[in-house]
C-alpha cells in the first residue's frame, strides 16, 4: 500500500487526538472577542462528549497500532 498497512488506525489517531485536544483547549480558552449571537464558551455537555469521544478514538488507534 501507498501509506501503509495501518493508516487508518493513524488517522483514527489523529482525528480522535485533534478533537479531544481541541475541545480542551475551546473549554480552558475560549475566544476573547465574539461576534453578536456567538457563545463565551462552548455548552459544557458537549464538550464532555466530544472529549470521550476523541479520548476513547485515541485510545483505539493506539491499540490498533501496538498490536
Amino acid at each position: 500500500m501507498f501509506f501503509g498497512e495501518d493508516i487508518l488506525a493513524w488517522l483514527v489517531l489523529a482525528i480522535g487526538g485533534a478533537l479531544a485536544v481541541g475541545t480542551v483547549l475551546a473549554l480552558v480558552r475560549p475566544p476573547k472577542e465574539h461576534e453578536s449571537g456567538d457563545l463565551n464558551r462552548p455548552p459544557m455537555a458537549r464538550s464532555i462528549v466530544m472529549i470521550a469521544l476523541g479520548t476513547i478514538a485515541s485510545i483505539w488507534g493506539l491499540a490498533s497500532l501496538f498490536s
